[in-house]
């Protein structure tokens, strides 16, 4: 099992940054990937950018150049670092773990961006 606890979250304008924060605990070592999601109001959980074990980040278009996704290995904790917000931005942001135990996700963070 794994647990995780996003933190980060808030009201924006657009134009501005946030940084999300997942802290991860438990059998932390089985973890293959992390990542982020996003859901806006009625519609459907969509990848924000993930990273995989010894791999390279891989955002979603709308997102390339404006969001960074980063890990701190010591400190179990993944980042989404994001800049130049914009209100199509607004949404759940959730934390997603996968590992050789199963598939996480954290309880999510609404981030609003304001125009």
């Amino acid at each position: 099992q794994v647990q995780l606890v996003e933190s980060g979250g808030g009201l924006v304008q657009a134009g501005g940054s946030l940084r999300l924060s997942c802290v991860a605990s438990g059998n932390i070592v089985s973890i293959i990937a992390t990542g982020w999601y996003r859901q806006a109001p009625g519609k459907q959980r969509e990848l924000v950018a993930t990273i995989i074990n010894g791999g390279r980040p891989n955002y979603a278009g709308s997102v390339k150049g404006r969001f960074t996704i980063s890990r701190d290995n010591v400190k179990n904790t993944v980042f989404l670092q994001m800049n130049s917000l914009i209100p199509e931005d607004t949404a759940v942001y959730y934390c997603n773990v996968a590992s050789y135990t199963g598939n996480y996700w954290g309880q999510g963070t609404q981030v609003t961006v304001s125009s």
